[in-house]
């Protein structure tokens, strides 16, 4: 079986905010970020809600649902998926913040 392969946002100092983030959460929380990210790998552009959803053109979110909710943004550039922000959402609707970070990073990848 093929999978589609999956990297990290990495910046400009060389750190990996999105798996910094990840190490921060509980074990519960990481362990379904973890399970949405391998979905993410075997099913590629064919993950739909309630597990992806889009956000732009070019962004999607993966939904960790749950007593705490995170979103985290990728972003598929040459059939690579790019894993490139990561947050608690507290609010219905997802904030404009934490969309303008992953169109930032989206640019530095392209």
């Amino acid at each position: 079986m093929d999978y589609y392969p999956i990297k990290f946002f990495q910046n400009k100092r060389g750190d990996y905010p999105v798996q910094d983030f990840i190490d921060k959460q509980n074990m519960k929380t990481t362990s379904k970020i973890l399970h949405l990210i391998t979905a993410l790998k075997v099913r590629g552009p064919y993950l739909r809600m309630p597990y992806a959803k889009k956000i732009t053109s070019n962004i999607f979110e993966l939904r960790v649902l749950g007593k705490e909710s995170v979103r985290v943004f990728y972003t598929n550039v040459a059939n690579t998926f790019y894993v490139i922000h990561a947050f608690k959402k507290k609010t219905q609707k997802t904030p404009l913040k934490e969309i303008k970070i992953g169109l930032e990073r989206l640019k530095q990848i392209i």
